[in-house]
């Protein structure tokens, strides 16, 4: 997928001063202990928070990344998330900005090298039979591919980032299974969705436990109550764009990732 260098932020941007956004520094002034660099996915880039994008990498001014820089003030914000990513986009395209100087480093990962967008297509249009044959050959690729290329980005931004914490974010279960009614798709989809959530997350946690100085956040208990078939979802259902689809809206990067971002620092 296609990552951005975005050019100058508009006016209405420059709340960020002193910000990095893909690549581009925007002014000075921030505290002078803290650079940080977000890397990952689109649920890192903040996809399905907003529909006004700061570039093709679906970037938001709504993403856990963004919402947290500003909060914070750090020296420097390097934004390299970009939507649609895996490991090797992000080995490849996004550690640019991490050096020794770098303290702090955000990613969420994985999702994609298991095709996640691939397997909600095959349970939101396929068959049920297509569906669980989906999430167990995304639950497959876990077991037998994403530890090794997990294992291979991590060390790569360990190499860079000598010194600095690293905070790998996990990705939600979908739905409250214990909604009996929810409209949209079966309870056997449903649970199989959430199961393969729950090996990917796992797969991810035991691979940040082989690297010192980074820590894995579970999101999962933050997204309770909110989840698909409870009456306030932090996570879209099928959206258009259709890209949304299955990504937390900005209540999920405000009210979940950003409190998981929070505790891991």
């Amino acid at each position: 997928m296609p990552r951005s260098r975005v050019p100058a932020l508009a006016a209405a941007l420059l709340a960020l001063t002193a910000t990095t956004v893909a690549g581009t520094s925007v002014g000075t002034g921030y505290a002078a202990d803290v650079h940080y660099v977000a890397l990952g996915d689109s649920y890192s880039a903040g996809g399905g928070s907003s529909t006004e994008y700061l570039n093709s990498c679906h970037q938001t001014t709504k993403s856990y990344p963004y919402l947290y820089a500003q909060a914070t003030s750090p020296a420097s914000f390097a934004f390299q998330a970009c939507g649609g990513a895996d490991t090797a986009d992000v080995l490849n395209g996004q550690l640019g900005p991490l050096d020794a100087g770098t303290t702090l480093v955000s990613v969420t990962i994985g999702g994609n090298d298991v095709d996640l967008s691939g397997v909600m297509s095959s349970c939101l249009f396929g068959t049920e039979a297509a569906c669980l044959d989906a999430v167990a050959s995304a639950e497959a690729a876990a077991g037998a591919e994403l530890p090794g290329r997990l294992g291979t980005l991590y060390t790569a931004i360990r190499a860079r980032a000598t010194g600095a914490k690293v905070v790998v974010l996990g990705y939600p279960k979908f739905f409250d299974l214990d909604k009996p009614l929810c409209p949209g798709m079966g309870a056997t989809r449903r649970a199989a969705l959430n199961h393969g959530a729950e090996v990917l997350d796992e797969t991810i946690r035991a691979a940040v436990a082989k690297h010192p100085g980074f820590v894995y956040q579970d999101v999962t208990d933050r997204f309770a109550g909110h989840r698909l078939c409870d009456a306030e979802p932090w996570l879209h259902a099928l959206n258009w764009p259709i890209g949304q689809s299955f990504h937390p809206t900005a209540a999920g990067q405000a009210g979940a990732y950003l409190p998981a971002l929070r505790a891991g620092v």
